[in-house]
């Protein structure tokens, strides 16, 4: 049972449905910005292209040869300081730390996950229209309108009179329950 609990609880949530609206209406968003950097880039392009076409062979040559020297120090460095007996250590001490920096973005995967299934759904309910739904729900729990005091005071007396209105509430009551086999009925017609 707790298998099917967990099912329905799970198919049952729209947080998921949300992520993937809010995905898609951020994606929308960044791919309005698509325009504005084309042009950017074609803007920017010969003058890019013509500071490739200056650049001496000669110097850049001479830059990756400075780059590979450092990198092979570096190395020849760390391998020179290699010592078995802090290797296991050091090992634990990186395991751990992997721990940690697996738990932190695992924290921070759904904080963002969070955020773009609530971004995801304002984003239906402004799709659907219920932003203006909701602001005036916000507004009739704020301001409640109230009844009019001459309609108040007047059905007060008339439901300490009569006693009839009670004897016709179960009678709306059946009405109600006729409805669902009429519909039954006709259902089964078609």
């Amino acid at each position: 049972m707790a298998i099917a609990d967990d099912l329905k609880k799970t198919l049952a949530d729209p947080t998921p449905l949300y992520f993937a609206a809010g995905t898609a209406d951020l994606a929308v968003q960044q791919a309005k910005k698509v325009p504005a950097l084309i042009e950017q880039l074609r803007a920017e392009a010969p003058a890019r292209i013509e500071a490739v076409r200056n650049t001496d062979p000669k110097v850049v040559q001479e830059k990756a040869k400075q780059a590979q020297d450092v990198v092979t120090a570096k190395v020849a460095e760390v391998l020179g300081a290699f010592d078995p007996k802090k290797l296991g250590e050091t090992a634990q001490d990186l395991a751990l730390r992997g721990v940690g920096v697996a738990a932190e973005y695992a924290v921070r995967a759904k904080e963002t996950y969070d955020k773009v299934a609530e971004h995801g759904e304002q984003a239906v309910r402004a799709w659907r229209g219920e932003v203006s739904e909701e602001i005036v729900e916000i507004a009739g729990a704020v301001e409640p309108d109230p009844k009019p005091e001459a309609e108040a005071s007047a059905e007060e007396p008339a439901a300490a009179e009569d006693d009839k209105p009670a004897a016709k509430k179960p009678a709306a009551r059946r009405s109600t329950a006729k409805k669902p086999a009429a519909a039954a009925a006709a259902g089964d017609e078609s």
